[in-house]
């Protein structure tokens, strides 16, 4: 396509395969896009391009990702202000006749169809592909209210307790490290509302604290603890790395043994189930797709 089209906090360039999204910097950028600086988004990532007016003499340009393809929403899991959406744009309202434009442009090159292998449901059979748009690149770090989370960025997760703001409970476990291959999955919640944490899931499904501030495999937000530039980029790099350990080749004596292990598949109907409430999956799918899910166990 070739063509360029600058908004108000970033700048979206459409090349031959993809989205490519510049954010800009100043003061008055949200911090999440200043953290992500630039992503790249293949056509087939997204579902849709959207037109709506916006605020104070604006439009906004939607690009829509289809679920499962980026990290960074899968792990915000709807919980991000419109203004922090990264697919979304912002643009003056008397540039409305270029947007509409692009829009359609957009729109004709995003793949469709019925045989669309992004389907909801074929996103939990095909559990072991990877996302199409990149995660944040490691190693990261970021303060939490009650301890310090640190990635490498490939393979290992450490959580270590404030000396003043951790529970005795975590105090009783010690410092924390995560090997990523032990994990399923992470939990995130955003410190724009009370009670934010982040959680890593460990595989076998063990009971946990149902508390975050008492689970030694979260850390919990407070007020400037844990924002969400640096809280999200993180949880997602998490995410991004454990779905690639499990595109990793499984020899072929362990295969069918990893075929039925009950974390695995916990987590796959977790998913089914974030699906079926965001209504992508009706009722009836979500219940058959289950009991297949179980029948592996």
């Amino acid at each position: 396509m070739g063509d360029v089209l600058a908004g108000i906090h970033a700048t979206w360039e459409f090349e031959s395969d993809a989205l490519v999204i510049r954010f800009e910097r100043g003061i008055r950028t949200p911090r999440l896009f200043q953290a992500l600086r630039e992503r790249r988004v293949p056509y087939e990532a997204l579902s849709a391009a959207v037109l709506a007016p916006g605020r104070r003499g604006t439009v906004v340009l939607h690009a829509v990702p289809r679920p499962g393809v980026d990290p960074l929403m899968e792990a915000a899991a709807g919980q991000l202000k419109e203004t922090c959406d990264p697919y979304r744009l912002a643009l003056p309202a008397d540039r409305e006749e270029l947007a509409a434009r692009l829009r359609d442009e957009l729109a004709a090159v995003i793949p469709a169809g019925p045989s669309d292998p992004l389907d909801p449901l074929d996103q939990v059979d095909r559990w072991d592909s990877g996302f199409l748009v990149a995660a944040p690149q490691g190693p990261i770090s970021f303060k939490a209210y009650d301890g310090k989370a640190t990635f490498d960025g490939t393979s290992e997760v450490s959580f270590r307790w404030s000396s003043t703001m951790a529970t005795s409970e975590k105090w009783k476990t010690g410092d924390q490290v995560f090997p990523v291959r032990e994990l399923s999955g992470v939990e995130w919640r955003t410190p724009d509302s009370p009670g934010g944490f982040l959680r890593l899931l460990p595989r076998g499904g063990a009971p946990r604290p149902e508390r975050p501030d008492h689970d030694p495999a979260a850390v919990v937000f407070g007020l400037g603890y844990g924002p969400v530039h640096d809280s999200l980029p993180f949880a997602a790099a998490v995410l991004a790395a454990i779905r690639a350990k499990d595109r990793a080749p499984v020899p072929a004596g362990v295969r069918s043994a990893a075929h039925g292990d009950p974390g695995a598949i916990a987590e796959r109907i977790r998913h089914l189930g974030e699906l079926h409430r965001a209504g992508l999956v009706t009722d009836e799918e979500f219940a058959a797709k289950k009991t297949e899910l179980l029948a592996e166990l």
